[in-house]
């Protein structure tokens, strides 16, 4: 079985952004806002545990996911050799 490359770079940005986006908002729930830097906001410029950290962490995170998932579905296609039928 081959993956559709597009397909999986996409849903693996949409799930990884909005994981990212959701989480950050359940944080701010029960925590609140903060300045301090996180592990994360020191990969992804701009992001922290606030509103428009969310935001930014959401458009970070779907194109990290995006790249990440084009090369795990592009090498597992690579991997498993199947050639593709008509």
């Amino acid at each position: 079985m081959k993956l559709n490359i597009k397909a999986f770079a996409l849903t693996c940005g949409i799930v990884w952004g909005l994981g990212l986006f959701f989480l950050t908002w359940w944080i701010i729930a029960f925590e609140g806002s903060s300045a301090s830097v996180t592990l994360l906001g020191r990969v992804y410029r701009g992001y922290s545990i606030s509103p428009m950290g969310s935001v930014i962490g959401l458009i970070w995170a779907f194109f990290d996911g995006l790249i990440g998932g084009a090369i795990f579905a592009w090498l597992y296609n690579k991997i498993s050799g199947e050639k593709e039928s008509g």
